[in-house]
């Protein structure tokens, strides 16, 4: 028997396939590799054909639970493969974790593994708040686990909040949205939103609901804006230099190695006077000259910053002269 095409493994891996070939790939597996029979029958098991599915379940008893895991790995997996893996195999080694660290696996079907995760496996799965405020299911099992630290508590009872600032949101619109019947649309859209809603929004909206809700009330969606992967170079630069955020959010913007990269991030974090004094006093040596000697006659920013900006720039200056 040949082996399937492409084009023929892709409608089986959508269950658009003819009945005659489901059927074989039930019955002798069709010349597929494992990894891609796996996947196949667990489409296959909710095939609306009672034949069908019948025979795909029997055919994946036939596996073992290590042989999910390959399949479990690509990016481009069917949910019906992380339904079942969660459903039957969540007990098993490996299983939750392959799940886990599959980006593309919904997070309804991380519930039936909560219970299998490690301490650290759930301190990372709390942080990713895109899977988390996208599935309250989710969010409700993590909360029922024992030893949660007490920020990540925090966290999932925030997620389940409904408390909004709708006027200091609307003084941040001010600025992030020019045009005030855009802004108007934009804040009544966020005003009907929850925490989790908005911590979505965050993360996926425009830049404009970013530039907004980065200065939300809650500190869970101000941290979605941050891991947005919308999120641009120019947007991290300005939020970088507005004093009107938390010295939390900032502290966030100068731990992130990615955003300390950017030289424009660091400069704006040390030229604004709300971000922490420990943090401008570590970057400080970032600086170039020129912004070192503006730093120096900076009013706005503590004595201690600008006496410290003044000695390292004679320091330089002096190493320059010998």
């Amino acid at each position: 028997m040949e082996q399937l095409s492409a084009e023929v493994v892709e409608d089986l891996r959508h269950g658009r396939a003819p009945r005659e070939r489901k059927i074989a790939v039930c019955t002798t597996g069709a010349h597929l590799p494992p990894a891609d029979r796996i996947e196949i029958l667990t489409v296959l098991a909710k095939d609306e054909d009672e034949a069908v599915s019948s025979r795909a379940s029997e055919a994946l008893l036939s596996y073992g639970p290590e042989a999910f895991l390959q399949p479990l790995r690509r990016e481009n997996a069917v949910p019906p493969l992380f339904a079942y893996a969660g459903k039957e195999l969540g007990s098993k080694p490996g299983i939750a974790e392959a799940l886990l660290h599959n980006k593309n696996c919904g997070g309804e079907y991380l519930v039936p593994v909560v219970g299998q995760l490690s301490g650290m496996q759930v301190q990372e799965l709390v942080l990713e708040l895109d899977r988390i405020s996208a599935t309250p299911e989710l969010a409700a099992a993590l909360e029922r686990l024992p030893n949660l630290t007490a920020e990540h508590k925090s966290i999932l009872q925030e997620l389940r909040s409904t408390a909004i600032d709708e006027g200091r949101l609307a003084e941040a619109a001010v600025d992030a949205e020019p045009d005030p019947v855009r802004r108007q649309t934009m804040l009544q859209q966020i005003g009907r939103m929850t925490v989790a809603q908005r911590v979505q929004y965050a993360m996926k909206g425009s830049g404009e609901a970013r530039r907004t809700l980065i200065r939300d009330s809650n500190k869970v969606v101000q941290r979605a804006v941050l891991l947005s992967p919308r999120l641009t170079d120019q947007e991290v630069e300005a939020y970088a230099s507005m004093p009107n955020l938390t010295d939390e959010i900032l502290r966030q913007i100068a731990n992130n190695r990615n955003f300390r990269k950017n030289y424009v991030v660091v400069k704006n974090l040390i030229n604004n006077p709300k971000t922490p004094l420990d943090l401008t006093l570590n970057m400080l040596p970032a600086l170039n000259a020129v912004d070192l000697k503006r730093l120096t006659s900076n009013k706005n920013v503590p004595e201690t910053l600008r006496t410290t900006a003044m000695k390292l720039q004679r320091t330089r200056n002096e190493a320059k002269k010998k």
